[in-house]
């Protein structure tokens, strides 16, 4: 084997090192301070809605559900219960994801939350409907599993392994 060979292949076996030990790194400071949570698009499609509504003509300008808001709507969600526990998003238009997958709105690190185990979303009267998303270990909302979507009722309870949730004003 030729010296140039030998020096290629020491430094690929050093590269390859040194990969491992920065891939080990990540892993581990993913470990120690968990994923950061956050809200996707949620400004963006706010500018775009309100630019549309601004350009439409005023007898085609849309009410909020019921002309205007209802006066005891949620506001947040906040988690009461499990490793998020103090965690609060703030309550939009759009659907909230719950589960282990890395794309959730609230990323559970619980071993008995499913990867999409369920979502949260406004009806069209302005009222909250939870829905399992078919967990293996159930969602429940005050102490009933679920089977179909549900309402939300202001500061029940929702309960997804050791994490427990709430809507509140």
């Amino acid at each position: 084997m030729s010296e140039l060979t030998l020096t290629v292949m020491r430094l690929g076996f050093l590269a390859v090192l040194w990969l491992f030990v920065i891939v080990a790194v990540q892993v581990i400071r993913s470990d120690l301070f968990g994923t950061r949570v956050t809200q996707r698009g949620s400004r963006r499609d706010a500018g775009r809605a309100q630019q549309a509504q601004r350009q439409a003509p005023p007898q085609q300008r849309q009410q909020p559900a019921g002309g205007r808001a209802r006066r005891n709507a949620p506001t947040k969600l906040v988690v009461t219960e499990g490793t998020l526990t103090g965690t609060t998003v703030a309550l939009q238009s759009q659907t909230i994801t719950l589960g282990r997958a890395h794309d959730s709105t609230i990323v559970l690190d619980d071993d008995y939350a499913s990867s999409r185990h369920a979502r949260i979303y406004p009806d069209r009267d302005g009222q909250w409907i939870v829905e399992d998303l078919g967990s293996t270990n159930g969602t429940y909302l005050d102490r009933t599993r679920l089977t179909t979507p549900t309402p939300i009722p202001l500061g029940a309870p929702i309960r997804i392994g050791k994490t427990v949730i709430e809507l509140r004003k």
